[in-house]
């Protein structure tokens, strides 16, 4: 089973957020992770894999619960699934504030 690294993918959100609203400082936890060059495409496909990374296991660990296989319960599905659903709707929201941001410079005056 792979552990999942909530808080990198937050740390990811948060730099996605911040590039979106065209904010110069990164949050102190994106430098860490190891972002802090990395383009705003690169940051979003990466959010992207982990998040459809996230929903995979959660399916192969539903699959395997209701196959009966030993060492998988019910509170590891749920929690897996709550991840992956949490992570889907961070990014849902990203994706609606670079859509938001889009319209914005679509509607200034050149």
């Amino acid at each position: 089973m792979n552990t999942i690294d909530s808080s990198q993918l937050l740390a990811q959100l948060r730099l996605a957020t911040a590039q979106a609203k065209g904010a110069g400082v990164l949050p102190a936890a994106d430098a860490s992770a190891g972002t802090a060059g990395a383009s705003f495409s690169s940051v979003l496909k990466q959010s992207i894999d982990t998040v459809n990374g996230m929903q995979q296991t959660a399916g192969e660990l539903k699959q395997s619960f209701e196959l009966g296989t030993a060492g998988v319960g019910l509170s590891d599905v749920m929690l897996a699934t709550s991840k992956a659903q949490l992570g889907f709707q961070a990014m849902v929201q990203v994706r609606n504030k670079v859509v938001e941001a889009y319209q914005e410079i679509m509607r200034m005056p050149v």
